[in-house]
């Protein structure tokens, strides 16, 4: 059991200095990560879609890398906000790690770029314990998902800088208690902003855009009490909470191309031991080609 620790801690310790790396060389061309971490269904791809609307009509540089199991959907789904949009494929691994996430902006994201936003894999277990050299990290939670949700995903609420509720058009229909999920979000995370958000109704739709522009812009974000926890024990900045199979013969962190035929590749950026994670560009507007 002592060995699956040190392997996790091996692997989380080898995430955060490239990590570290990742935030260093963006922050000095002026782009500001912001991660977004949600359960399967939140709103959070129709949320995102507004928000980079917002920009491109504000003239904010944006751009977004959207990952997921299976299918380009979200990709062409934020393309149509008309801002540089990659989708990437992790074919299983539940969650992106920042050095998958630094091989797949290599090459691709545009150098005037202020912001990226990152749509993680929707899942809140995995994510959480992956720093991505982000400067703001984000949870989404939507009404429908009971008002217990923070604390059934302490490391996840725990650990985020800003928590947004979405789909608060609903609120009434499905019994939403506002004050409960507050509580609950306070009991993990004390201090950390809450935000009601519905697209459809047109609520709260740029106060993403809004709090990213202004830590990308040097404003301080919310400085979770676990993470600062867990800095002064030596651990790991996010937590961790999973267990990894690595597998007999597994090699870590390896890229290779695919070719799909008249010269188009798909790189792919292998995880440990979960799968392995692959650009794809999707056919639609503004929807970065991995050539």
């Amino acid at each position: 059991m002592c060995r699956v620790v040190d392997l996790q801690q091996a692997v989380l310790a080898k995430n955060d200095g490239a990590a570290h790396a990742l935030r260093t060389a963006l922050a000095a061309r002026g782009t500001a990560v912001v991660n977004l971490l949600s359960s399967p269904g939140s709103g959070k791809t129709a949320l995102l879609e507004r928000e980079l609307t917002l920009a491109r009509e504000r003239g904010v540089p944006v751009a977004a890398l959207t990952a997921d199991l299976a299918t380009e959907n979200d990709a062409l789904r934020l393309a149509r906000s008309g801002v540089p949009v990659k989708q990437v494929l992790t074919d299983g691994l539940c969650h992106l790690e920042a050095p998958m996430l630094g091989r797949h902006l290599e090459g691709w994201l545009p150098e005037d770029t202020r912001l990226l936003f990152v749509e993680n894999v929707g899942n809140l277990v995995c994510p959480a314990s992956y720093d991505l050299g982000e400067s703001l990290r984000v949870v989404l939670a939507s009404v429908t998902e009971g008002e217990d949700k923070p604390l059934k995903y302490p490391t996840a609420f725990g650990l985020a800088q800003l928590v947004l509720v979405t789909k608060t058009d609903i609120a009434e229909a499905v019994e939403f208690d506002e004050a409960a999920f507050r509580a609950n979000v306070q009991r993990v995370n004390p201090g950390v902003e809450v935000l009601l958000t519905s697209v459809r109704a047109d609520r709260g739709t740029g106060l993403l855009l809004e709090r990213a522009l202004a830590v990308g812009a040097g404003a301080a974000a919310h400085a979770p009490v676990m993470a600062r926890q867990q800095g002064a024990a030596g651990h790991h900045g996010a937590g961790h909470d999973h267990d990894h199979d690595h597998g007999p013969g597994h090699t870590p962190d390896h890229d290779h191309d695919h070719d799909h035929g008249a010269g188009h590749t798909h790189p792919h950026g292998h995880g440990h031991g979960h799968g392995h994670s692959h650009g794809h560009a999707p056919t639609g507007p503004a929807v970065a080609q991995t050539r």
